[in-house]
């Protein structure tokens, strides 16, 4: 027997604009929705990322501190560095070097698309 991911889900006060942001940041689309559960990815058959809505929600803290990390994504780009002032145009906060924070809080970082990987479009 083995597993295959189904979604990455993250925590959020408001899950339709975290998705928002997501689906803009991969390309992909948001595949659900309802008032708490959002899916972003290639298709409606596809695993994605989910946004779930959690009233009281905290922001993890980094790169330490009280609130734990709780989760990590690696987004892969052509250039890290031409990718900035996208990120931010789109609601990402940066966290120092290639690291950003998405508009909850959670962190995550830039990575040059390896020469293994297909161009990132």
């Amino acid at each position: 027997m083995r597993g295959r991911l189904h979604h990455v889900a993250l925590d959020c006060p408001d899950p339709v604009r975290l998705a928002g942001f997501w689906s803009e940041v991969l390309g992909h689309p948001v595949t659900y929705a309802d008032d708490d559960w959002v899916v972003v990815a290639a298709d409606d058959h596809t695993s994605g990322l989910a946004c779930q809505r959690v009233p009281g929600h905290l922001p993890p803290t980094w790169p330490e501190g009280p609130v734990p990390q709780q989760v990590h994504l690696d987004v892969m780009v052509e250039d890290p560095d031409a990718a900035r002032p996208w990120l931010l145009g789109l609601g990402a906060v940066a966290l120092g070097g290639s690291v950003y924070a998405d508009p909850a809080g959670h962190p995550f970082c830039l990575v040059r698309r390896p020469d293994w990987a297909e161009p990132v479009d």
